[in-house]
């Protein structure tokens, strides 16, 4: 909080009290008071402005020290950090989940072996107008490492940059560049921002040094990135006439100190961004400053069967949060206890050791990997994906730390490009499911520092549900609907989805302290039709639901207000009825009233499976006449692999016998109806 500073006029006040209360001839005159008055209140001011400037946050991707940052607003220049360092190589990242920043980081670093100093760049925090004076660096290099999210949509912090090449014309002759693009084939937009960008900064006059690269996060994003990447840096060398310095060095970005005398209340424990934001909780609650919500309910859906759907209520009353149905909102969860505890007797560390990691480039804007300073017991919970499958890069540098030379080996042959290495890979670490605690249990003679292995660990990242209430019912609740993950691996271990375990275990109790989570809203363009009257038809297998009971919710809602409301068809599926029919009563409630036409598929309550898509099939007619005669609005969510691609393909099907047309024209007109917001798919793989 900003300290209270006294009135400006009570320095003009105190002087003339001083006047009046000394006698007939002061020391000062009337005038050299008032001008007085006038010099000290000009100096309080500045004073006071200048640490109102101290005081705002400099806007920075990354997370500051505890101490005052002196980032200032003139450090959005990448070109001045490049021209000061003796760089030539800039990495941009379009970043959701951490990927494309890791990936960029990488890149940065490696480019050192190849007499490119390099520097990663956020596009958000930096003025890409200066890409056209990146010519005017010798051997300079930009690289964009984009990720596709959402609809075919570009991350959050490059979407400023997207709309500027997109809708500018300027001339990036001279312009050094190469594009790798992380997506997933299961959607339908495969990186197409990666795509767009590549063959935009082409039109543009830039010069493309290496082709393409695009990863796919449904096969194995890791091996295509490092493929690209071997073939990537030999045809920079060659545009450039630059030669490698032959073999890796393994370098440490960060540099570790302990810190046993920082005072309790400068130590993060788990906060975001800002120290003490949980203690002292002050909006607007976004990524960076998350609501901690109250959990009102949790209780179980599922009636039976082995699994386990859990229904939760989160209150936001207080936070001026708002949101609308088809929205989503995001949780910050920590990792299991158990799994933190056995990292430090791995590493053989003491969890509370108070620590900073330090970033040994001092021209970076990311000071720390997460805040800092902290100790090692709250980084692995709070800050660090532990149980997250490890790339290639990882198992490079914890070789260097094996004892046995066939462990050491083995963890190199997997970081290879080798085909026996990348086939090791993928049986002993992938399909296995290994994370590192996995890695460090069954390498026994590779004994990291716990330091080393929080440099090389992804950021924890939030999980986003789709909401499944809507804010015309409950203004001040949040509704999740959330399947709790737990699988069996190869190995014979259990393996828990982070979130979902968590929640379970958030039980609210009377009579007790409540129960809370930190969480903030992301707006969605899922979204039911503007007019109330349009015909819609969702379909929602198992919490593929969630978004649909908000949709129906508000439309029950304005029958009740005597609106007119078009029709609601709910394609819904599940295991069986007696045990996954999750909101079962809800449904055939709505449905007997009139608001919601209901159609369901039981896929084990008979000897054939029968599925949503089957019963698409065979309301061709009633589809037809939703989406083509009446204009309506179809929605799809849930699984992104097999699912939506069989809805996407029965729908073209539909389109083309029902509605007279190629199968080109029914593709066509898929696309026009995606365009027009009455497409629309909120799915996950």
């Amino acid at each position: 909080m900003a300290s209270e500073q006294p009135p400006i006029d009570g320095v003009a006040a105190a002087a003339a009290a001083a006047v009046a209360a000394g006698g007939d001839e002061p020391f000062l005159g009337l005038l050299d008071i008032a001008l007085l008055a006038v010099l000290i209140g000009g100096a309080a001011f500045y004073f006071l402005r200048s640490r109102k400037k101290e005081e705002e946050p400099a806007r920075s991707y990354s997370i500051q020290p505890t101490t005052v940052s002196t980032t200032t607003a003139t450090d959005n220049s990448f070109i001045k950090k490049l021209k000061t360092s003796g760089r030539s190589l800039v990495v941009f990242y379009g970043s959701q989940t951490g990927t494309g920043e890791e990936f960029a980081g990488r890149l940065a670093k490696e480019g050192i072996r190849y007499r490119l100093k390099g520097m990663v760049a956020d596009p958000e925090e930096c003025d890409m107008e200066e890409l056209l004076q990146l010519k005017d660096i010798e051997n300079s290099l930009a690289v964009f490492c984009l990720a596709t999210y959402g609809e075919g949509d570009p991350t959050d912090n490059a979407m400023e940059f997207y709309e500027w090449i997109t809708n500018g014309d300027v001339d990036l002759t001279g312009l050094n560049y190469a594009v790798f693009g992380l997506g997933n084939k299961t959607y339908e937009h495969y990186n197409k921002v990666a795509i767009y960008v590549d063959k935009r900064l082409e039109e543009l006059g830039a010069n493309r040094v290496f082709e393409l690269g695009l990863g796919d996060d449904d096969a194995n994003i890791e091996d295509d990135f490092i493929t690209w990447k071997d073939r990537f840096w030999p045809a920079v060398c060659d545009h450039f006439g630059i030669e490698g310095s032959g073999e890796e060095v393994l370098i440490r970005q960060y540099r570790l100190l302990e810190q046993p005398d920082v005072q309790p209340d400068r130590i993060y424990s788990g906060e975001i961004a800002r120290l003490h934001s949980m203690q002292n909780q002050r909006p607007p609650f976004d990524a960076k400053n998350p609501f901690l919500a109250p959990i009102r309910v949790n209780r179980e859906l599922h009636k039976g069967g082995g699994r386990s759907c859990m229904h939760i209520e989160l209150n936001i009353e207080g936070s001026k949060m708002r949101y609308d149905a088809g929205d989503h909102v995001a949780m910050y969860p920590i990792n299991d206890k158990s799994l933190v505890e056995k990292l430090g007797q791995l590493c053989k560390a003491d969890l509370d050791t108070v620590f900073s990691l330090i970033n040994t480039d001092t021209d970076s804007s990311k000071k720390h990997p997460f805040p800092c300073p902290t100790t090692y017991r709250t980084a692995l919970t709070h800050y660090l994906e532990i149980t997250a499958i490890p790339r290639t890069h990882i198992l490079k540098e914890l070789a260097e730390y094996c004892t046995d030379e066939s462990e050491k080996q083995m963890l190199r042959s997997m970081a290879s490009l080798t085909p026996e290495g990348k086939e090791k890979y993928q049986s002993w670490i992938q399909d296995a499911c290994r994370n590192v605690v996995h890695i460090l249990e069954d390498i026994k003679s590779c004994k990291p520092p716990l330091d080393h292995v929080c440099e090389l660990l992804p950021r924890l990242q939030p999980r986003y549900y789709s909401i499944s209430s809507s804010a015309k019912l409950h203004p001040t609740d949040v509704h999740v609907t959330a399947v709790l993950v737990e699988y069996k691996t190869p190995t014979g271990r259990v393996n828990k989805g982070v979130a979902t375990t968590y929640l379970k275990h958030k039980q609210p109790k009377d009579g007790a302290e409540e129960v809370k989570v930190p969480v903030f809203i992301r707006k969605s363009q899922f979204r039911l039709p503007t007019k109330p009257e349009t015909p819609i038809i969702m379909v929602g297998p198992g919490t593929g639901l969630a978004p649909f009971r908000g949709f129906i919710q508000e439309r029950q809602h304005l029958r009740d207000e005597g609106k007119t409301v078009g029709e609601s068809v709910l394609y819904f599926g599940c295991r069986k009825r007696s045990e996954d029919y999750i909101y079962e009563a809800e449904l055939e409630e709505w449905a007997k009233k009139g608001t919601l036409t209901l159609k369901t598929a039981f896929s084990r309550d008979q000897a054939k499976k029968i599925y949503v898509q089957h019963l698409l099939e065979q309301d061709a007619d009633l589809i037809w006449d939703v989406i083509g005669e009446k204009k309506g609005h179809f929605y799809i969510c849930g699984d992104a692999k097999n699912m939506a691609v069989d809805v996407r393909n029965i729908l073209t099907k539909i389109l083309s016998t029902k509605g007279n047309m190629s199968e080109a024209d029914a593709v066509q007109y898929l696309k026009k109806m995606e365009a027009q917001k009455r497409y629309s798919a909120d799915v996950w793989s």
